[in-house]
């Protein structure tokens, strides 16, 4: 597999980082997940605006992100990536001495793009329903840049796996925030809601387009606050996400919601979903 690493392309087994590279010693960096349908990524430029955003937030000298679109295509060409797959972007703020300051202006950032055909998670997940758990949302009062600091999330996640669930749902002041990898959603009396855009969420992609769609289908949404406790009343819950789309959940903490089946406005909008997606 062909990828790019600080202006080159190069085979995988071959690419290697500093070991005082920022984003090792400190995980001093940000990333960028995107999809990629019938060989065509999918929402690039949206993900390359939050990129951007995201280095703007931290102060990473790397503002060139229109140049990693050509990137993008060409590694999905030379991989052979023309069915679904992934492409994975990261920037962090380079190699340079150990200090807790940043490094000397100029220092440059380590940019590193890879794409990879992407199989996805098993059908029945969508068809059937997934599960998940609550756990508490411990994680930086920043969580609107797409970090690569994700040891919280990665124990959420771990526990849900234990657990033997899709995804830990998390829940801070008891209020229902969002997945460890996934925008959490509730249906109430056929009303969509969903938690507000602001630094204790990452206001995710996939989320802005579950409201575009929702408007095309006539179907109310809003942000707004779901209590843990309530979570287990509301009609429907679904997940989005670059890689889980839009995805139901059945139960939580062993509860099931409503009678354990996908809800009938969570598969409208998956099927409107994949109904827009590149063939």
């Amino acid at each position: 597999m062909l990828v790019y690493l600080n202006g080159e392309y190069l085979p995988a087994a071959e690419a290697r980082v500093s070991v005082d590279d920022r984003g090792f010693l400190f995980a001093d960096g940000l990333y960028e997940v995107v999809r990629i349908y019938a060989g065509q990524p999918y929402e690039l430029e949206e993900h390359l605006q939050r990129l951007l955003a995201g280095a703007n937030a931290l102060q990473i000298e790397y503002h060139d992100v229109r140049a990693l679109e050509p990137i993008c295509r060409r590694l999905i060409e030379e991989n052979g990536v023309s069915g679904n797959g992934i492409v994975y972007i990261q920037v962090t703020r380079g190699a340079a001495l150990r200090k807790h300051h940043f490094p000397p202006k100029g220092t440059q950032a380590t940019v590193y793009v890879a794409a990879k055909p992407h199989t996805g998670y098993p059908s029945h997940l969508w068809e059937d329903g997934a599960t998940a758990i609550t756990m508490p949302d411990n994680r930086w009062a920043r969580c609107d840049i797409k970090s690569i600091s994700l040891l919280p999330n990665i124990m959420a996640n771990e526990a849900a796996m234990a657990a033997e669930t899709f995804e830990a749902v998390l829940v801070r002041d008891g209020v229902v925030t969002e997945g460890s990898h996934s925008n959490v959603w509730g249906v109430r009396d056929g009303r969509l809601i969903t938690y507000p855009a602001s630094n204790y969420i990452l206001a995710g992609i996939t989320r802005a387009t579950v409201f575009r769609l929702a408007g095309e289908l006539g179907i109310p949404a809003s942000e707004g606050l779901i209590l843990a406790h309530e979570l287990y009343d509301l009609d429907e819950v679904f997940l989005s996400g670059t890689t889980v789309e839009i995805m139901p959940i059945v139960a939580v903490d062993g509860r099931m919601i409503v009678d354990g089946e996908p809800g009938p406005i969570t598969r409208r909008l998956l099927k409107t979903f994949r109904n827009s997606l590149p063939r």
